[in-house]
């Protein structure tokens, strides 16, 4: 496929987003400092400290998101995929052992420890993976495409399960952040079933998933108190303060996108954000949109996800590379489910969860990680063709060299579209 012009709407929708990231920074983030500020009893943070750090993320998503769009070619990633993923379960391991061995790399907040501190700076691995999992994945399923039903091959099963499995161990149980694994298990279903397995094997495949998802949940104490606030069950005495602060958090999420009504209360004007409502720059960013801009313009912060989500599915339709399809499928997953899940955790359609919104959430690992992804879909928009192209389509056409039988068939194939 010949190189032509890229999909310009997604870099003008990204930039429209990470925007108003910054905008809600620039409104909240001095109320915020304060807040943190009285909390901690000095003055740590300056009224600018988190507009000027959002404003440096994006910069580094930018120049990250211009090197995977211009820079590395996709097929030079799509060869490294197996490589990628080791450095990022490297990174995890190395992760753990400063976190069991207790060493001062390791950042632990709530007794879990997802960061890695390198000369001050916070990396979160799990982000990474996400990354890495969608290239990998890509790259097995195209080798085994042509084997029949890839979920009878036990060389593909084990490369599938393993990946997938390793990223699920050091993201969900040593790092106790279920809200990564949920993006990286979807962004594995996604993949599985754009992939054409059968309709019943990709059922089992999901109750597999269910009954896993069920069993972290269960297993952890902490997920069960989300789960019992959400289900309005009472906690055990031992753990009733747990219960009572996340079912504070959600009762402020609620107030605070209730209280903006159909425009919100204004720029600077938001109440929760001055210590009500946790985590008002991170994973609940959206309910403080709601207050500051209200219910119409909330469903226009949608709707650019949605035309950003829109497009990469485009991506993936109008590619004749299946390799390149599955891709910006892992993509299109990986965004959606941190959109769906922030949301819905927000107006409390499912328990509380810990998720960043994409681009707009305080945080400048996972901006850079989205940036990467979405550079490579941008450079992938590059080689599409101008028709929606099926899956017979790319089976016929990732072949460079056609033996002659192969190569009439094609021909048959195409006069018959023609006509």
């Amino acid at each position: 496929m010949r190189k032509h012009r890229g999909d310009t709407l997604i870099i003008v929708l990204m930039l429209i987003l990470m925007t108003l990231g910054l905008l809600v920074m620039y409104t909240i983030g001095p109320v915020r400092a304060n807040f943190l500020n009285a909390a901690i009893g000095e003055q740590r943070y300056s009224n600018n400290y988190f507009f000027l750090h959002q404003g440096i993320s994006v910069v580094l998503s930018l120049a990250i998101f211009f090197v995977f769009a211009k820079v590395i070619n996709y097929k030079v990633l799509q060869k490294m995929s197996a490589g990628i993923l080791v450095v990022a379960l490297l990174v995890c391991t190395f992760l753990a052992i400063s976190q069991f061995a207790s060493l001062p790399l390791a950042k632990c907040e709530l007794g879990a420890c997802r960061w890695i501190v390198i000369a001050g700076v916070s990396i979160q691995p799990a982000e990474f993976v996400k990354f890495a999992v969608i290239m990998y994945l890509a790259s097995i399923f195209m080798k085994y495409r042509d084997k029949g039903n890839i979920l009878h091959n036990m060389d593909f099963l084990l490369r599938f399960v393993g990946s997938v499995g390793l990223s699920l161990f050091f993201v969900v149980v040593i790092q106790k952040d279920l809200g990564s694994g949920v993006p990286i298990a979807v962004i594995a279903l996604f993949m599985l079933f754009q992939s054409g397995v059968p309709l019943r094997s990709f059922v089992l495949v999901c109750l597999a998933a269910l009954v896993l998802g069920v069993g972290a949940v269960m297993t952890s104490s902490h997920r069960r108190e989300r789960l019992w606030t959400y289900l309005g069950i009472s906690a055990p005495a031992e753990h009733a303060e747990e219960d009572d602060a996340d079912a504070y958090h959600i009762e402020n999420a609620l107030i605070a996108i209730g209280t903006g009504g159909l425009f919100g209360v204004g720029i600077g004007n938001s109440v929760q954000a001055t210590g009500y409502l946790p985590e008002s720059i991170n994973d609940s960013v959206f309910a403080i949109m709601g207050e500051t801009f209200g219910f119409v313009n909330l469903c226009l912060v949608l709707f650019g996800f949605v035309w950003l989500l829109m497009r990469i599915l485009k991506v993936s339709d109008y590619s004749t590379d299946y390799q390149n399809n599955l891709i910006a499928i892992g993509a299109f997953a990986w965004i959606m489910t941190h959109l769906v899940v922030n949301v819905m955790a927000m107006t409390n359609i499912i328990p509380l969860t810990g998720i960043t919104l994409p681009l707009l959430s305080y945080g400048g690992t996972s901006m850079m990680a989205v940036g990467a992804i979405l550079g490579v879909v941008y450079q992938l928009s590059q080689y599409t063709s101008r028709e929606v192209v099926t899956d017979r389509q790319r089976k016929l056409e990732i072949v460079d060299t056609f033996s002659g039988s192969r190569k009439m068939e094609y021909e048959q194939f195409n006069y018959r579209r023609r006509r």
